[in-house]
C-alpha cells in the first residue's frame, strides 16, 4: 500500500479498532514498514494519510482520543448497527431488530463526527445507511462529510443533496435524535421530509416505485 501511494492517492484505513492502544500498535507497525522500504531505496509515500473505521461501540465512544491519532474517520453503518443493537442482521430469527434508525446507533453517529471535527478530520460513512434517502437527508444534518455507496445509489443520493437546505437538515437530525424508538425518527423524518424538502420526497417516492 505504502508503495501504491507513490504514484496515486492511496489512504490506509484501519479496521475494527476497538481501543487507542490498537491504533497506536498498527502505526506503529506502518512506521516499521517506512523503514524497511527506505532502506530498500523503494519509493512510498511517507505522509499517506491513516484513517480508523468507526465499526464497534468502543471506538465511538472514544472517538475524540483516537481523532488524535488518524486523518479521518470513516463510520461502518452496518457493523456499528450490528454490534451496537447486538443484532445478527443475516439472522432471520433477530433481523427485524436491525435498524440503523435505533436512536442509540444515531447518538454514537453523531458523537463520532462531532468528535472528528473537533480534531479538524474529515468523517466519512459506508454502508446501508449512506444509500438510505431518509438517511442521506440525517446523516447531513449531523454534519457527514463524506457518504460511500454502490454506483446505482449515487444519482439519487446526488440529487437528494444537491436539493437539501443544511440549515433545515441540521433542525430536522436534532430533532430526530430527541426520538425514542426507530419507528418515531423513520416517521419523523417521513413527515419533515415531505413538509419541507417536497421535491426529495417525490424523488424518493419514484425510485420506490421503480424498484417495485
Amino acid at each position: 500500500i505504502l508503495r501504491a501511494g507513490a504514484s496515486g492517492n492511496v489512504k490506509i484505513m484501519f479496521p475494527m479498532v476497538a481501543s487507542l492502544e490498537e491504533i497506536r500498535r498498527a502505526k506503529l507497525l506502518l512506521k516499521e514498514a517506512k523503514k524497511e522500504l527506505a532502506l530498500q531505496k523503494v519509493p512510498f509515500d511517507d505522509q499517506m494519510e491513516i484513517g480508523i473505521m468507526i465499526e464497534i461501540p468502543s471506538a465511538a465512544l472514544k472517538a475524540d482520543a483516537l481523532a488524535k491519532e488518524c486523518n479521518f474517520f470513516s463510520i461502518g453503518s452496518n457493523d456499528l448497527t450490528q454490534y451496537t443493537l447486538a443484532v445478527d442482521r443475516t439472522n432471520e430469527r433477530v433481523a427485524k431488530l436491525y435498524d440503523h434508525m435505533h436512536p442509540a446507533v444515531l447518538k454514537l453517529i453523531r458523537e463520532t463526527i462531532e468528535a472528528g471535527h473537533r480534531a479538524n478530520i474529515w468523517v466519512g460513512l459506508c454502508g446501508e445507511f449512506a444509500a438510505d434517502p431518509l438517511g442521506i437527508v440525517l446523516l447531513v444534518g449531523l454534519g457527514i462529510d463524506e457518504l460511500s455507496m454502490t454506483p446505482a445509489s449515487v444519482p439519487l443520493a446526488k440529487e437528494i443533496i444537491r436539493t437539501l437546505d443544511t440549515a433545515k437538515a441540521q433542525a430536522i437530525a436534532q430533532k430526530a435524535l430527541e426520538l425514542n424508538t426507530p419507528l418515531e425518527v423513520t416517521r419523523y423524518l417521513q413527515k419533515e421530509i415531505g413538509e419541507k424538502f417536497p421535491k426529495i420526497f417525490d424523488l424518493i417516492k419514484i425510485e420506490n416505485s421503480a424498484s417495485s
